[in-house]
């Protein structure tokens, strides 16, 4: 019985060792078998709902990232935290073990794409840069459908200007958030905020101006909070027409507050604002870039050379700076500028001063 009892227990100690060996083995398979890559080729994995580890081994076969099949279905046995695998768009380099493939899908660490959209472009060539972007889902068919979607309810041409602003005015913070974009023209144009956006792969269009649209949200309201009371805007949308016309005017940071100081100082004297990139927006596709006086004497209902006022819809997307700049615009006798052929302008208090500046920098330039 004593030695029946020693092979007993050697035969178990054995078999111990052997499984502890194999457990060790499978286990060490996943961290040890990598995603070697030819020609830095990524290895992506697209998941739907639904698909499960085993899924996952079977793409990961496909892509011969394993040699040993079988080795792989045991050590997602030992782990099967790592069953539940979580949909989208992965992306994985070489030298990325199973283990990390199956961590970072149960994890959900999907890859992130990105798009900028930038201040100073349209509408219409935002849409252009998203239809453009494989990684989106392009859904959008017509530009007045989508403000609808995004805005809301269609404008109620039936109430004035006038009764509006009442309105408004009495509104909700939250109210205000919903309506600051409301316009007859149910255009979207001005009022989604320029920004780099991440996105999940097939993310759709509409949520990316959706984001864009919210988060103009944000800023409008703060900066319609914290304008100069003197400020000519009856609406949070005026401010915005102003600051698209500002985005477009410069690129120099240091200039935004005093060309907003001379278009506020225009509308208060009741001057037409004349500023060129209204008159180019409303020329629209038939502008082949160079600005002519037929252009200027041109009637749209954005050409400034022409209308007193505002234009009827912002012109461009504009960046949180100039937004800040058309609600707080700087304190300047200034009622003229003209670019000096650098990025800059030439700001002058007279319409004397202003000839002369024309005269150098424009009239006498190439000389």
């Amino acid at each position: 019985m004593k030695k029946l009892a020693v092979v007993f227990v050697a035969v178990f100690i054995v078999s111990a060792v052997a499984a502890f060996f194999v457990y060790q083995s499978i286990d060490q398979y996943g961290i040890n078998n990598t995603y070697v890559a030819e020609s830095d080729a990524i290895l992506t994995i697209q998941l739907k709902a639904g698909d499960t580890g085993s899924s996952v081994l079977n793409k990961l076969k496909q892509k011969g990232v394993f040699a040993n099949p079988l080795l792989a279905k045991l050590w997602l046995k030992l782990h099967p935290e790592y069953s539940a695998v979580k949909k989208g768009y992965y992306e994985f380099y070489s030298g990325a073990s199973i283990e990390s493939i199956f961590s970072a899908i149960s994890n959900g660490r999907v890859k992130q794409f990105s798009i900028t959209l930038i201040e100073g472009l349209t509408l219409k060539q935002w849409l252009v840069l998203l239809a453009n972007n494989d990684a989106i889902n392009y859904n959008i068919k017509d530009a007045a459908a989508l403000y609808d979607q995004i805005v809301g309810a269609p404008y109620d041409a039936e109430v004035n200007e006038g009764e509006r602003s009442k309105t408004a005015a009495r509104e909700s913070v939250v109210n205000f958030h919903s309506s600051f974009c409301h316009n007859q023209y149910r255009s979207l144009e001005g009022c989604l905020l320029a920004n780099t956006y991440f996105f999940d792969y097939q993310t759709s269009a509409t949520d990316i101006i959706k984001r864009a649209y919210n988060n103009m949200q944000t800023v409008i309201s703060e900066e319609w909070q914290g304008r100069y009371i003197d400020t000519v805007y009856d609406s949070p949308y005026q401010l915005l027409i102003m600051a698209s016309i500002i985005e477009k005017e410069t690129a120099v940071e240091d200039e935004r507050g005093l060309i907003s100081g001379v278009f506020d100082n225009r509308l208060k004297l009741n001057m037409r604002l004349q500023t060129d990139p209204t008159v180019i927006y409303g020329v629209g596709d038939n502008f082949d870039g160079n600005l002519t006086r037929k252009h200027l004497r041109q009637r749209t209902p954005y050409n400034t050379y022409v209308i007193k006022g505002l234009p009827i819809t912002p012109i461009a997307m504009a960046g949180p700076a100039s937004i800040k700049a058309a609600a707080k615009p700087e304190i300047t006798e200034a009622i003229y500028f003209v670019a000096k052929g650098d990025g800059t302008h030439q700001f002058s208090e007279t319409l004397a001063e202003h000839n002369a500046a024309v005269r150098e920098y424009q009239l006498n330039k190439g000389k």
